[in-house]
């Protein structure tokens, strides 16, 4: 396997942690490339339980449903990120666009 010189030890045991705390927060590897060091992770869209939220907007007298429409907009999209080192060696994480 052929490496970069801005590739070292302390890069990929940070990129590899950075991974891990990623799949732990509910991402799947989509693409991952070990000779230059990036992953594409995503995490699939939640449900959110709207007659929930309706109840509680009703006893809040609408309050809620800020926090409802919030949720319903976070919630309801696919979330596509890529994880990699630079040229610099520096580890970076950027949001990629959805299909």
């Amino acid at each position: 396997m052929e490496t970069y010189q801005f590739i070292n030890e302390k890069n990929l045991d940070q990129f590899n942690q950075m991974i891990s705390a990623k799949t732990r927060n509910g991402f799947v590897i989509i693409e991952h490339n070990e000779k230059l060091p990036y992953a594409v992770l995503c995490k699939e869209k939640k449900a959110v339980r709207h007659s929930f939220h309706l109840f509680l907007t009703c006893i809040t007298f609408g309050l809620w449903s800020l926090v409802w429409i919030y949720l319903s907009i976070t919630l309801s999209r696919k979330k596509n990120i890529l994880v990699a080192i630079d040229e610099e060696g520096n580890l970076f994480e950027d949001k990629c666009l959805s299909e």
